[in-house]
Order: C-alpha cells, then structure tokens, then sequence
C-alpha cells in the first residue's frame, strides 16, 4: 500500500512537472521561446554605437 501511494505521488510529481514544460513552452510572453526577454528586442542604435566606436578606434 505504502509503495503503490509512493508511486502515486512520484507519478502526479512528475506528470505536473511535464504540464509546466508544455505550458511555458506555448506561453510565450515577449515572442521569445525562452521568456528571458533579452532577444525580444534588438537595440541598432546601440550597435551602430558600438560599430562607430570600434572604427574610431581603429583610426
């Protein structure tokens, strides 16, 4: 009886663990699969910066 309640609950564990996945997975909130944010939004001004700066630089 105490092995089949064990199983049971490392079975429902397990089974949540595996909804979450699925839910984060089709849960995107910023386009990005990861929910990071930090590839949702591409900065150009700050890479034409940077690109600016390195050819100064290099002059």
């Amino acid at each position: 009886m105490i092995q089949e309640l064990l199983i049971l609950v490392v079975f429902l564990v397990a089974a949540f663990y595996v909804g979450r996945v699925i839910y984060r997975a089709f849960n995107v909130k910023d386009g990005c699969a990861k929910g990071c944010g930090s590839c949702s939004t591409i900065d150009f001004k700050k890479i034409q910066k940077e690109l600016d700066q390195k050819k100064a630089a290099s002059l």
